[in-house]
């Protein structure tokens, strides 16, 4: 029997990139700033935007432009003192077709009372073949507010190939506190009943999550009267323990992306008392 070699002692070229990203955000009398900034490896950010006054705009910059089998992402965000925070990409991310070691991204959010953090990055495509385990974790206080999503691309429909082989671990996890508000799992194997039937995607290529907190059953029924007349999309609201959690089925990405900024940009003057002021970068 073979012993398994830990991984610490494996050559780069095999570990893969072990990039990690930390971001602490203060709030001030004019506006948030970035005041602590730590990277590891190939994850960058550029200087902060400021498209709406105190909000401070930050874009997660990947230089690779893609994930491989091996690497391992660690990104952590913590916004305090009254921080009004948003964070986006600019393109989309990809996870690559693996050779056989798995790709891991684990993001977690710390959102202090009285403060607001907005995570909306471009859309994630799983290569076919990919294996990957992504884990995204939001800590809030008391009187925190969040607004996210999380939009996945299974295969490459323009180019007619079908994530049908490989494996992908998506997680997501919203806490107040001790108490979790939501717990949320997915595991999808290349090829399974899932991505056809009825009760799994049905046959759609791309799957697009919305989280809102704090929100009400206003919140819900302005969310559903903003995406009603969008075609080409399934789309399921639902209202639990102040938690607003959306779910967008669509064949192409770009309709599921129509559908999750109609939502945003009906509950961020709602949950965050602001305009919808687009980031600067989604128009270069």
């Amino acid at each position: 029997m073979t012993a398994a070699i830990p991984e610490s002692t494996l050559p780069q070229a095999n570990r893969g990139w072990q990039a990690e990203l930390e971001l602490g955000f203060v709030g001030g009398a004019a506006r948030t700033t970035l005041a602590h900034r730590r990277h590891l490896g190939p994850l960058r950010v550029q200087r902060p935007f400021y498209p709406d006054g105190p909000v401070c705009n930050v874009y997660i910059v990947h230089p690779p432009g893609g994930v491989v089998g091996g690497d391992r992402l660690d990104l952590r965000f913590n916004a305090s003192a009254a921080a009004q925070v948003l964070l986006t990409t600019p393109a989309a991310g990809k996870f690559y077709r693996s050779a056989g070691a798995e790709a891991r991204q684990r993001i977690e959010m710390r959102i202090s009372d009285a403060s607001s953090l907005e995570w909306l990055p471009q859309e994630t495509i799983h290569y076919p073949g990919a294996l990957v385990r992504q884990q995204t974790v939001v800590k809030l206080d008391a009187g925190s507010r969040f607004i996210g999503w999380d939009l996945a691309a299974y295969g490459l429909a323009t180019r007619n190939e079908p994530f049908d082989s490989g494996r992908i671990a998506q997680g997501f996890e919203l806490w107040r506190g001790e108490r979790p508000l939501l717990l949320d799992h997915l595991q999808l194997r290349g090829g399974s009943a899932a991505f056809a039937s009825r009760w799994g995607l049905d046959g759609a290529t791309a799957l697009g999550t919305f989280v809102a907190c704090p929100a009400t059953a206003d919140d819900v029924s302005a969310a559903r009267a903003a995406v009603e007349s969008i075609s080409e999309v399934t789309v399921g609201l639902s209202l639990v323990d102040g938690v607003l959690v959306g779910r967008v089925l669509a064949r192409q990405t770009d309709a599921a992306m129509r559908t999750l900024l109609a939502l945003w940009r009906t509950l961020r003057p709602r949950l965050m008392q602001r305009d919808a002021v687009l980031p600067r970068i989604w128009a270069t």
